[in-house]
């Protein structure tokens, strides 16, 4: 039997740390989860209607979340910064601004920062992004996770595995392809993996999109 685990859950406190820090009572837990889920969502909706996204890449790595009473700090790690140059502090304050009449908190005031990371393609949720929009256009799928592996070889990895499950090629029955390159050792707890599962909706219906990137070994 395959016991499944996901990667990232499994490292934590080894490789991996979480991407929302605050603490709450219990019985307020499910409240600013769905806080941290509503920022995302309205932050990634938003870099999709106002940028122009040529290459259907919104670029968004990752989004950090740090509460204190008073503030709350929001890092959103992008790949392509151009995306956000156009009237850079405007488009800002005007998320800021944004976010904040979306959650409609009045004693917490919002600030975002935007870090720019090194390789982009070297981060699974860019890379899956990139796939969705290949097959959205209808291209093969296995020359779309080619062309990703291809892309991630320019990242510097050591490894990396893509999994597309769902009615591949638009055929009947649903089944899931998968391909590797380099080493991706999944029970290691201290090898560095970045890994994400992503939805995508095709005019045959919904493609599952799952990628482990190796990144690096603790020594």
């Amino acid at each position: 039997m395959g016991q499944k685990i996901n990667p990232l859950g499994f490292r934590l406190g080894t490789t991996q740390s979480h991407h929302s820090l605050w603490f709450a009572k219990p019985k307020n837990y499910c409240e600013g989860l769905q806080e941290d889920q509503k920022i995302r969502n309205f932050i990634k909706n938003y870099v999709k209607k106002n940028m122009r996204i040529s290459s259907g890449v919104e670029g968004i790595a990752r989004i950090e979340i740090q509460k204190r009473i008073d503030l709350i700090q929001v890092i959103i790690y992008i790949g392509f910064p151009k995306l956000l140059l156009e009237n850079r502090p405007r488009r800002i304050e005007e998320l800021q601004m944004n976010v904040q009449k979306e959650l409609n908190c009045v004693n917490q005031k919002i600030n975002i920062a935007i870090t720019r990371i090194a390789n982009p393609y070297g981060h699974p949720n860019i890379l899956a992004e990139f796939i969705a929009g290949q097959l959205k256009n209808r291209v093969s799928f296995r020359k779309a996770m080619k062309k990703a592996i291809e892309l991630t070889e320019q990242a510097d990895t050591k490894g990396i595995q893509v999994q597309i499950a769902g009615r591949l090629d638009g055929k009947e029955i649903a089944r899931a392809e998968w391909i590797r390159e380099g080493r991706v050792p999944l029970q290691t707890i201290e090898a560095k993996i970045d890994y994400c599962s992503y939805t995508v909706r095709t005019i045959y219906g919904v493609l599952g999109i799952k990628i482990w990137i190796f990144v690096d070994e603790k020594k």
